[in-house]
């Protein structure tokens, strides 16, 4: 690449990012209006039974065996527990990934499009030991499944 193609390119980025500061500073673009709908009540809910009826409108899960959770058995750091969710379920809608002993335990949730592959991988936070719950919504109903993962350095404040 010629020197005067990496100049154009560094001064069209410089440019793009001098606009989207001036627009942020201005008031033009504000985090409220940029970022995804966010369901505060539910990931601020300090029980799993209210999370999930705020997040699902339901809490009435039931157990699978149809939902397959990887994940360390012994987490070494709890600020970083690597968990992978999958399931043959058809139809899935959401997967939420809760800990159950966090002070508010819903961690995340994904809303799958038509068609998408039921499966999700993510780095959660842990602060003590307990079980690692995913919750699958398909057709309508909702499923469930937990595995229980020691921690040896906490990471919610441990």
């Amino acid at each position: 690449m010629n020197t005067d193609l990496k100049r154009r390119m560094l001064l069209r980025g410089t440019i793009a990012g001098s606009a989207i500061g001036i627009a942020i500073g201005a008031g033009l673009l504000t985090p409220k209006a940029v970022l995804a709908a966010w369901p505060k009540e539910a990931f601020t809910a300090k029980d799993i039974p209210g999370a999930l009826h705020s997040l699902m409108g339901a809490d009435n899960a039931e157990e699978s065996g149809e939902i397959n959770i990887k994940a360390p058995d012994i987490a070494e750091n709890g600020a970083v527990v690597p968990v992978t969710v999958s399931t043959t379920l058809p139809d899935v809608e959401s997967i939420a990934i809760i800990a159950a002993n966090n002070p508010v335990p819903l961690i995340a949730n994904f809303n799958l499009l038509d068609g998408a592959e039921g499966f999700v991988s993510s780095r959660i936070k842990m602060g003590k030991s307990g079980d690692v719950i995913a919750v699958v919504k398909s057709g309508g109903k909702l499923y469930r499944t937990s595995k229980e993962v020691k921690v040896t350095i906490g990471g919610c404040g441990g």
